[in-house]
């Protein structure tokens, strides 16, 4: 792929965007947005996202997880609580091409903030609402958080079916998952008022959504309405689904098609297996996937990883050893792709960031610093229309905040 020079139009160059969201998944969903050039201004409360202190921080407010949720955002700070800062709002509302949040709908509606009111005010709108349950639902309203919806989604329901105990996995999946989902449906909107030149309304519910995503493979024998079987599929939950152990250490060893899992047992000295009616077609391959895992994890336990990642490599089967977090930075191809990008803050602290892992032909958006509280207040209040005696009166008030004081060096860990 040809470089881009930076001076090109971005791929959402000139969209902007009302971030009203917080915590990870309406920040990941901006920020996949803000990585391909969109103008998302964070508009956030004068305590600021919560995140801006979890994790271990450099600098005041810039804690790891709001570091990782908030690149290439601008950074408003307004006290909806004061009708002043709502005005504000609205008026930044009339100009904006989306506007999302994650409060509940009835909240909004309390602010003036509905969707009816401002999409008659803007018609070319698209009013985001990411909730944790869809609207007129029974949980319509309730809480909602990660490991809420990965409980009742039925992923902790997947890890008991495969290791014996509920669990949630170890990475904030219905969050992440719920971002991407809301980020593509936000597209697909400015998609369509491209054609139409009419914005719309559209909700992401966190529990449909992840149910939709759990059942893609999982929903399974319940598809045959007329003779419905079991929901869940069996490759996937078997306890031999995993890394297998070699003679040194693991490996990720993939046999998928008939002739490689034929070449593997030939290579491993078992023609009896290649022969084998239970594995010679992926339909028998899954009646039998538990037996066929168990079988190939005693098989790979008796050479070293070394041995089994230069077999595949001829063999052409798919394999890989596993990469433990912290090796990231060192892996082989992602350095060789500059997945990895080191910024500094205008304070002089050195950060290094993961940037968008889509590269498009004609649109380049390298990463930038997430901003500090309010960094950007009196620059978006300014591009909105507010003369210099309004913002005055607004700042006077509290109603909205510029950027809080810079504190280079105070590092801070919290929870």
């Amino acid at each position: 792929m040809t470089d881009t020079p930076l001076s090109q139009a971005s791929a959402l160059g000139g969209v902007r965007i009302l971030d009203l969201t917080s915590v990870v998944f309406g920040p990941y969903a901006s920020q996949i947005l803000a990585d391909y050039g969109a103008d998302v201004i964070k508009v956030e409360s004068p305590a600021g996202d919560s995140t801006r202190h979890t994790g271990p921080a450099q600098e005041s407010g810039l804690a790891a997880i709001f570091l990782g949720l908030n690149r290439n955002k601008r950074s408003i700070v307004l006290d909806l609580k004061q009708a002043a800062a709502r005005q504000a709002l609205l008026t930044m509302a009339d100009q904006a091409d989306v506007l999302m949040h994650s409060m509940r709908p009835a909240k909004m509606a309390a602010l003036g903030l509905d969707p009816d009111t401002l999409c008659a005010r803007n018609p070319r709108l698209v009013y985001a609402g990411l909730y944790g349950f869809g609207a007129g639902g029974a949980y319509d309203g309730q809480p909602a958080y990660d490991d809420i919806i990965q409980g009742l989604s039925g992923l902790a329901d997947l890890v008991d079916r495969q290791t014996g105990a509920p669990r949630y996995l170890p990475t904030v999946a219905a969050d992440k998952t719920c971002g991407l989902i809301a980020a593509h449906a936000i597209l697909a909107a400015l998609f369509q008022r491209e054609r139409t030149g009419a914005g719309q309304q559209l909700e992401v519910p966190m529990f449909e959504s992840m149910a939709s995503y759990a059942l893609v493979e999982h929903y399974y024998g319940r598809h045959l309405a007329d003779e419905p079987g079991e929901a869940g599929y069996p490759r996937v939950l078997t306890p031999w689904r995993k890394p297998c152990k070699t003679a040194d250490g693991h490996v990720c060893l993939m046999p998928y098609t008939d002739a490689h899992w034929h070449d593997f047992f030939i290579a491993a000295d078992r023609p009896d297996l290649a022969q084998d009616a239970r594995f010679t077609d992926i339909a028998s391959r899954t009646r039998h996937i538990e037996t066929l895992y168990e079988l190939q994890a005693g098989i790979v336990a008796g050479r070293d990883t070394a041995y089994w990642l230069a077999l595949c490599a001829r063999l052409e089967i798919p394999a890989a050893p596993i990469n433990r977090l912290q090796d990231l930075e060192a892996d082989p191809h992602l350095q060789s792709v500059d997945f990895f990008a080191p910024l500094d803050s205008a304070s002089g602290s050195r950060y290094r960031f993961p940037r968008n892992p889509v590269r498009l032909q004609h649109s380049h958006v390298p990463p930038a610093m997430p901003p500090r509280l309010g960094e950007h207040t009196l620059d978006v209040l300014r591009q909105a229309g507010l003369d210099e005696a309004q913002i005055a009166g607004l700042l006077e008030s509290g109603a909205a905040r510029d950027a809080h004081p810079s504190t280079p060096n105070n590092r801070k860990d919290s929870a």
